[in-house]
């Protein structure tokens, strides 16, 4: 017999081999994956189908964390019944069932060091050994949170708001939906127990016009039907920036109830605001009220410049108006001449309107 021959033989020996025990193998039904939860239990199911002629003797659970690291953790034999051999499970595997032809388990108080191959073993006559894998896949549910940080305005870039999926299993991946101009970055620290804690956290350069801008800070996990939605509001610190509304250029000797608010516009919102004027004390002629200076009447004692100062923890902002009080004849000759330009404005209008008739 030639080389050649023999090497073909050989091949077409193993390809019957590989081709024999593949069918066996698939006598011994198992379900691929299985998921579970810790503390809840699991049922993996094993069956030896059309037997045949071969004789089932025995049959085996072993468990596989890694390759090639087997221990058996429960035995089924037609006369000497269930045995439990590995401590690791010890009241925590039963036989759901205790046939060699159905010879399913139940794995109960699940740990996530459960997670592994679960080999499904019969010892038979003549065929010898077949068996079936099932992978157990350990599920955890992420603890989901999220903060804004409150921070101060200012030049550095900061946090200002942070996103956690904590012991979860697979391993979380988190987003960030924002207008905002920033950055993020994550970081994943695995347990002790094999779940994994993933931490996001979302850095910008604070300005006073960012603090109330949404941020929203999504988790993604395969336990979750749909991603985790986390809205948060960013909080920006900064002192008090003032101006001063109400002031219309017309206060005339004589005229009453003008009013001047002062608008605060800080985080935290100003504990303090004050009225007072350049020179000293206030004219007897206004009154405050809260953020309001009240002028009861127009004189010249109003004929000054008021300062209006607000505070918070960070800081103050103050802002000055000068009130110019003009006299009865100036403002009774404002209003003659204004109403000059309305008589010349409608005399106008009225010529225009003929010329375009003729």
């Amino acid at each position: 017999m030639s080389d050649f021959t023999m090497i073909n033989c050989c091949l077409i020996l193993c390809a019957c081999l590989l081709s024999s025990q593949a069918v066996w193998s698939q006598r011994v039904r198992v379900e691929p994956e299985v998921t579970a939860y810790p503390n809840g239990s699991v049922n993996l199911r094993c069956e030896f189908s059309d037997s045949g002629s071969t004789k089932l003797t025995q049959v085996s659970w072993m468990f596989e964390r890694v390759e090639g690291d087997r221990h058996n953790i429960a035995v089924f034999h037609p006369l000497y019944g269930a045995s439990f051999p590995n401590k690791d499970f010890d009241g925590r595997v039963s036989f759901t069932r205790g046939s060699l032809e159905n010879p399913s388990i139940r794995i109960d108080k699940l740990r996530m060091a459960d997670a592994g191959r679960y080999i499904c073993e019969y010892a038979t006559y003549p065929s010898g050994n077949e068996q079936g894998t099932t992978t157990l896949i350990m599920l955890a549910k992420p603890k989901n949170s999220a903060i804004a940080i409150p921070v101060q305005a200012g030049s550095s870039e900061v946090v200002v708001a942070r996103c956690e999926a904590a012991q979860g299993k697979p391993e979380a991946t988190i987003s960030w939906i924002t207008a905002i101009a920033g950055r993020y970055n994550h970081t994943s620290v695995p347990e002790m127990d094999g779940t994994v804690t993933v931490k996001s956290e979302y850095r910008m350069i604070p300005t006073p016009s960012e603090n109330g801008k949404e941020i929203t800070c999504l988790v993604n996990q395969r336990t979750q039907i749909e991603p985790k939605s986390f809205p948060l509001k960013l909080v920006v610190e900064y002192p008090p920036t003032v101006t001063i509304e109400g002031y219309d250029n017309n206060w005339y000797m004589g005229r009453t109830d003008a009013v001047l608010t002062c608008q605060a516009d800080a985080n935290p919102a100003p504990t303090n605001v004050t009225w007072r004027a350049l020179s000293g004390q206030l004219p007897p002629s206004v009154r405050v009220d809260q953020n309001r200076l009240l002028v009861r009447k127009v004189d010249e004692t109003v004929n000054t410049t008021f300062v209006c100062e607000a505070k918070n923890s960070l800081g103050s902002g103050k802002k000055e108006l000068v009130a110019m009080v003009i006299d009865r004849l100036s403002h009774r000759e404002h209003a003659i001449m204004q109403d000059k330009n309305a008589h010349f404005t409608r005399s106008h209008s009225w010529i225009r309107l003929s010329l375009q008739g003729l």
